[in-house]
C-alpha cells in the first residue's frame, strides 16, 4: 500500500469522527455508579485513563524512544479534554488525541516499509499495524475511532504478510451463520507443522501478536493459529459469555481439515482473558490438545471479589462493560456477574483433572492473576506447574515467560 493510498485511506475513515465521543466517555453508568467512579478518580490520582503498556508495546517491536515521543505528544496537548487530569483523553481527532498521535506514528512506519525490501519491509509494515491497532487500544465497541484505527490494523497485516519470507493465511471458520476470522502462519507448507493457537485478553488484537511467531515459534518450525477473543476485533458479532473458549473450541474443531497442520499436535497459548480461555478449552477438550500455557490470566479469585474487581482502573471496567454488551452499568451487579467467569465458581476447577498439561504462570505481584490462581490451575492438570516469574524489569519478565512457554510447548509437542 503506497503512503498516498494510505493517507487517503486514514483521511476518509476519520473525516466523518472529527467530532467522534472520546474513549473514557462511551460507556454509561448509572449515576450511583458515576459517583464511585468519580470518587475513584480524585482517590487513585492516575495521570492516563488507559494502563500504558510500555513494556509490551516494546517486545512486540516499537522502539521505546518513539513510544515516549508520541506518549509526550499527548500529554503536552493544549486541546481540551474530557478529564483534564487524564492525559490521553483529548476530544476530537486531531494533534494530542490518542488515536490520531499512534496513527500518525503507523503510517511513519508504513512509509519507511515502502522504502525498504524483504523482511525489513516487512518487519516496519508489522510494526505499522501495531501501532494501528495501539491507536483503537482498549478497543471499546461503538468507539468510532478504533474501530477505524482497526481497519487499518488489519490492511497494513495483509500487507506486511505479503512481505515476509514467512507464510500467513487468513482462514474462516464457520460459525453460527457467521465466520470467526483467524490467521494461521507457517514456516513452510511442505508438510503439516504442530500448531499452536494463540489468543491475548480482551483489550487486543490478533494482528498484536507478530513477534511471538517470528521469534520464537518460527525458530522451533512450530505454526501459530491467532483467534481474537469473543467480542473483540474480528469477533466483535459475539458478546463475550462464561463460556469463554467457544470460538477458540470451533477453531480447534476445525483444525482436522487445515492441510498445513498436524491437528495430532495442538498446543495453546493464552495471554490475560485469553489463557482463562485456553485453560477452559484444555478441560472441555483434552483428547485433541497436548500442551497449554495460561499468561497472566484471571481464573477465579479476582473474578470472585466484586471487592477487587472495583479497585481495578476504570479502562478495565469499561471493557468488560463493553464486551459483554451493557448499555447501562451498575458496577455492583457487573461485579457480581463476573463470578460466572471464574473457572473454579463454574466447576471446571473443581472435581476431574484434565490430561493436558497446564504451565500456569504470571508476574509476581499480578493483581488479575495471583500465584494462587495458577497454583489451582496446576492442581487439576496432569504433569501441570505454576510459575512466578519474579523480575527485576518486566521486559525480562516476558522475555523469561516466553522462553519457559515456548519450551514447555516444544517438550510436548514434539513427543
Amino acid at each position: 500500500m503506497s503512503e498516498e493510498v494510505s493517507k487517503n485511506l486514514s483521511e476518509r475513515l476519520f473525516v466523518k469522527h472529527k467530532q467522534a465521543r472520546e474513549t473514557s466517555a462511551l460507556i454509561k453508568y448509572m449515576p450511583s455508579s458515576e459517583a464511585f467512579l468519580d470518587q475513584k478518580r480524585e482517590q487513585d490520582n492516575f495521570k492516563w485513563y488507559r494502563n500504558l503498556r510500555r513494556m509490551q508495546w516494546a517486545w512486540q517491536g516499537i522502539d521505546p524512544i518513539e513510544i515516549e515521543a508520541v506518549l509526550a505528544k499527548i500529554a503536552s496537548s493544549k486541546h481540551s479534554r474530557t478529564q483534564e487530569q487524564w492525559l490521553d483523553t483529548v476530544m476530537g481527532y486531531h494533534s494530542g488525541n490518542w488515536t490520531y498521535e499512534w496513527t500518525k506514528l503507523g503510517m511513519l512506519h508504513q512509509k519507511r516499509s515502502g522504502e525498504l525490501t524483504g523482511e525489513e519491509a516487512a518487519d516496519e509494515m508489522f510494526n505499522a499495524s501495531l501501532c494501528f491497532s495501539i491507536a483503537g487500544y482498549p478497543h471499546l465497541k461503538n468507539d468510532n475511532l478504533a474501530i477505524q484505527a482497526q481497519v487499518l490494523a488489519s490492511t497494513a497485516y495483509s500487507e506486511a504478510a505479503k512481505k515476509t519470507k514467512f507464510i500467513v493465511k487468513r482462514i474462516e471458520v464457520p460459525y453460527q451463520n457467521k465466520k470467526i476470522i483467524a490467521h494461521l502462519h507457517l514456516t513452510s507448507t511442505e508438510k503439516p507443522q504442530p500448531v499452536v493457537l494463540v489468543s491475548a485478553g480482551l483489550d487486543s488484537l490478533q494482528t498484536d501478536l507478530w513477534t511471538l511467531f517470528r521469534d520464537h515459534l518460527a525458530k522451533k518450525g512450530i505454526a501459530m493459529m491467532t483467534i481474537d477473543m469473543p467480542s473483540v476485533g474480528h469477533n466483535t458479532h459475539w458478546n463475550l459469555t462464561e463460556d469463554t473458549s467457544v470460538l477458540h473450541q470451533a477453531v480447534l474443531n476445525e483444525l482436522y481439515s487445515i492441510p498445513w497442520v498436524d491437528h495430532h499436535s495442538v498446543g495453546l497459548i493464552g495471554f490475560r482473558f485469553g489463557g482463562n480461555a485456553m485453560v477452559r478449552l484444555s478441560f472441555m477438550e483434552q483428547d485433541k490438545i497436548k500442551a497449554c500455557v495460561s499468561l497472566g490470566a484471571p481464573i477465579h479469585d479476582v473474578l470472585s471479589s466484586p471487592q477487587k474487581l472495583k479497585q481495578m482502573p476504570k479502562m478495565y471496567l469499561d471493557v468488560l462493560a463493553s464486551r459483554l454488551g451493557k448499555d447501562a452499568v451498575d458496577i455492583h451487579s457487573l461485579s457480581s456477574q463476573l463470578m460466572a467467569w471464574s473457572l473454579k465458581v463454574q466447576g471446571i476447577l473443581s472435581s476431574r483433572k484434565t490430561r493436558v498439561p497446564i504451565l500456569a504462570m504470571s508476574l509476581e505481584g499480578d493483581p488479575v492473576s495471583p500465584y494462587s490462581d495458577n497454583q489451582m490451575v496446576a492442581l487439576f492438570s496432569d504433569y501441570g506447574k505454576a510459575k512466578k516469574i519474579s523480575s527485576k524489569t518486566i521486559s525480562q519478565g516476558y522475555e523469561q515467560s516466553l522462553d519457559l512457554a515456548i519450551k514447555w510447548l516444544e517438550d510436548e509437542l514434539m513427543r
